[in-house]
């Protein structure tokens, strides 16, 4: 054998070589792509994990949760009176969710708080065609919490939560001390019972006028009255439900209107009343502390809560 022909020997051999290696690569794939495989399973995890946590969350924490994304027009609103406000709920697809499930007489409920807790504002906004909730609020200085309680069509009921800021200055509230009884506009509200952590509680709200029981309460969005309690501090939104509703045969109209919820912490709530009489809504609010259990029951899920307690609440 010539060396020429030894040399192309062996550059046909180190051709075919290469070519066969070059196949193997094609089936088996690059080196590290199995671990990169199990790593994308770790992130699938992950976010099952974090869903899993945001279940476990009450309502109001979060700006996004099973797909739905609460999203202001603007972040920031000027201070006054009737301050326009428009936001959409974007579905898991991203575009403005525009089919609502009515729950107590309304597709949404927007709640406006003060982070201080004041200005207190429980309205309905106007849905457009094209999903773009519009209201009005009255706005001090300040960050405002918003929450929208909805239901959209063939989804789970949720409360979604975000910050809206209203540049200049203003005095925040000095904190408030625990507070059962208030007077608006001549009508006494009273609140009876007690709070303990992961337990189920009714609290008794009494409405009373110039020292005579209210006995002829109208019903306001499905209820005798309106319940919604803030955790203060990071302003968590808990559900509360009442119990029996007009026009069941057992519910009387008043003075006492009993709701039912559980609280996930010992500390400070704040309750908002709203209740109607003589043709007007006023709104009652008060603040009770919750104490802690000696024997902590099981959290549960927001998921399987909001479903039958959530359609209530409102």
């Amino acid at each position: 054998m010539t060396a020429v022909t030894r040399i192309v020997g062996f550059v046909v051999g180190l051709v075919v070589v290469f070519a066969l290696a070059l196949g193997l690569g094609r089936v088996v794939g690059p080196v590290g792509e199995p671990a990169a495989a199990h790593a994308g399973s770790a992130d699938a995890h992950g976010d099952a994990d974090r869903s899993a946590a945001a279940a476990d969350l009450p309502g109001g924490l979060l700006v996004s949760d099973a797909g739905h994304t609460l999203r202001l027009s603007s972040p920031t609103a000027p201070a006054g009176q009737d301050v326009p406000v428009t936001f959409t709920v974007t579905g898991p697809d991203g575009t403005a969710v525009s089919d609502y499930e009515v729950e107590h007489e309304k597709e949404l409920h927007l709640i406006a708080v003060r982070r201080d807790l004041t200005g207190y504002q429980h309205v309905h906004p106007t849905l457009a065609a094209d999903g773009t909730w519009t209201t009005a609020l009255d706005l001090e200085p300040g960050t405002w919490r918003l929450f929208a309680d909805f239901t959209a069509s063939g989804a789970d009921p949720l409360t979604l939560g975000t910050d809206l800021t209203v540049p200049g200055t203003a005095a925040l509230a000095a904190p408030v001390p625990e507070t059962r009884t208030v007077t608006v506009d001549g009508y006494t509200v009273t609140v009876t019972g007690d709070l303990v952590a992961g337990q189920d509680a009714a609290l008794t709200l009494s409405v009373s006028k110039d020292g005579r029981p209210v006995t002829d309460l109208q019903p306001y969005l499905g209820a005798y009255g309106h319940l919604v309690a803030l955790r203060e501090g990071d302003l968590a939104y808990l559900h509360v439900h009442p119990d029996g509703e007009p026009g069941d045969g057992r519910t009387q109209p008043g003075p006492d209107v009993v709701f039912h919820t559980s609280v996930p912490s010992a500390g400070a709530y704040r309750l908002y009343l709203d209740f109607q009489h003589d043709g007007v809504v006023r709104t009652a609010p008060l603040a009770v502390t919750a104490t802690a259990s000696d024997h902590p029951a099981a959290a549960t899920p927001r998921s399987s809560s909001t479903t039958s307690d959530h359609g209530d609440d409102h």
